[in-house]
């Protein structure tokens, strides 16, 4: 097989195969699965990665969290086509979007660790990540992400084992 793909922005009839791509992962506890909805309506967000022969091989997302922050989010290759180079593409495409909308940190929260520190993420150190008063507005947000990035207790049985990992750009 050769590793022909490129990248494009998600659409809506992605949905099911985006489902598709992070249900194995979801089983494996490595993703957490979405419903529906959740996907249609970030759908934005989404960039696939699709093979020469139309397939949809790949996906990720960057959530917006604030002025200066963001979220790589549901990134996903398929079985297959992993170690191929989806991933990586998939994750330069999102930081250079984030770049686009002038984001300047990038946040994601991982078992991948090895992956991510290989595209300059580092293991966020800290809690402070973000000012006193940043915080306290990222406290109103009602995005799960966001408060995975803020550590709150509450989402402690969703992100255990995984590491908080960011990257300046």
């Amino acid at each position: 097989m050769t590793a022909s793909f490129r990248i494009r922005p998600a659409r809506t009839g992605d949905v099911p195969l985006i489902k598709k791509l992070v249900a194995p992962l979801a089983e494996e506890r490595i993703l957490m699965a979405k419903e529906t909805v959740a996907y249609y309506e970030s759908l934005q967000e989404f960039l696939i990665a699709e093979s020469s022969d139309g397939d949809v091989i790949g996906c990720g997302a960057l959530h917006v969290m604030w002025e200066d922050l963001a979220e790589i989010r549901t990134l996903a290759a398929s079985r297959q086509w992993r170690g191929k180079g989806v991933g990586h593409i998939l994750v330069e495409s999102l930081l250079e979007q984030a770049r686009e909308l002038g984001v300047r940190r990038v946040f994601c929260l991982t078992f991948e660790v090895d992956f991510f520190k290989r595209h300059g993420f580092d293991v966020m150190a800290d809690q402070s990540a973000v000012d006193p008063e940043v915080y306290s507005d990222l406290l109103r947000s009602h995005d799960e992400g966001v408060a995975e990035f803020l550590d709150l207790a509450r989402v402690k049985p969703n992100t255990l084992g995984n590491t908080r990992m960011i990257r300046a750009l």
